[in-house]
């Protein structure tokens, strides 16, 4: 099995996805297919009339979004396996009430999904195909509850759910042992960003560049995933025709959703290359995006 087959097996493993371009050729970032449904099926999900039940991105050209990608050649090397820049198609699958117009539903559906993409996201999408494969009835909580009689005593709400988490990787949290407070005497402890405790190297590149990628708004932690042992710092050299052989550096991270993906992208490839003296090419892979953390006074 080639490296490339290898590394497709196990992000199919992890449900991941495809790794998709963010942004054009000259922007170096890639992100993942699970993290862009995070972003997609949120607004989606508050699209009066619809109920998406399948939502696949990929390459534009195919109804399914399995054709060979025809895309651009991407400025810096690419992640294992991932696609190249090119346009990208949004492909769902959805229900409709039956108290409207398909055509008005989809039209609602298919703007929120493309505004999404570019606005949340940035990704270069070219087409939202959207598939109906069931109809449903107006439910009685949609048609409203009957009027209570007068008199009567309120009927109870229901207590709201709590939220559903946007991964399903835990938050990362303090535990015993780990806090500053709890720490043996001189034993440096790693940032909750940071699970390999990488910025406290203070001498080494991997370190520097974990500070650096931390240190950038939006960028909520490191999170390795298609690299050898989930590093998330990957320093290798690359060889360049009538050049000399160039260090190319790629990071793989979590990002929050207060800050378009792609402008976070777009500052981790700047202070990443700014971090190492010989300034080497960056690309960026965004493996997960997570509500923000908030942070105690």
């Amino acid at each position: 099995m080639t490296g490339d087959l290898w590394t497709s097996a196990v992000r199919r493993q992890l449900g991941l996805g495809r790794v998709l371009p963010l942004g054009g050729a000259g922007d170096g970032a890639w992100l993942t297919e699970s993290a862009a449904r995070v972003a997609l099926l949120g607004p989606a999900e508050r699209v009066a009339g619809a109920r998406v039940t399948g939502l696949r991105v990929g390459p534009a050209g195919s109804a399914d979004g399995r054709a060979p990608a025809k895309g651009y050649v991407a400025a810096v090397p690419a992640p294992p396996s991932a696609l190249p820049p090119g346009p990208l198609r949004i492909s769902a699958d959805f229900t409709a009430g039956t108290d409207e117009p398909l055509p008005a539903v989809a039209a609602r559906l298919r703007t929120a999904l493309g505004t999404a993409a570019v606005e949340r996201l940035g990704l270069e999408v070219a087409e939202v195909d959207l598939r109906v494969t069931g109809l449903s009835e107006p439910s009685a909580e949609d048609a409203g509850a009957p009027a209570t009689r007068p008199g009567a005593p309120p009927t109870p709400s229901t207590p709201p759910k709590p939220p559903t988490p946007l991964t399903d990787e835990p938050a990362a949290t303090l535990t015993a042992g780990t806090s500053g407070e709890d720490a043996l005497p001189g034993e440096a402890v790693p940032s909750l960003g940071d699970p390999e405790g990488l910025a406290s190297a203070p001498d080494s590149d991997e370190g520097r560049v974990t500070r650096a990628c931390l240190a950038v708004p939006g960028v909520t932690r490191m999170a390795g995933t298609l690299g050898g042992l989930g590093r998330a710092v990957h320093v290798t050299e690359q060889s360049a025709p009538h050049a000399l052989p160039r260090r190319h550096v790629r990071v793989e991270l979590a990002a929050d959703t207060d800050h378009r993906t792609l402008d976070v992208a777009r500052a981790v490839r700047t202070a990443v290359t700014e971090a190492l003296p010989d300034h080497p090419t960056v690309a960026v892979l965004i493996t997960s995006l997570e509500r923000p953390q908030a942070k105690s006074s």
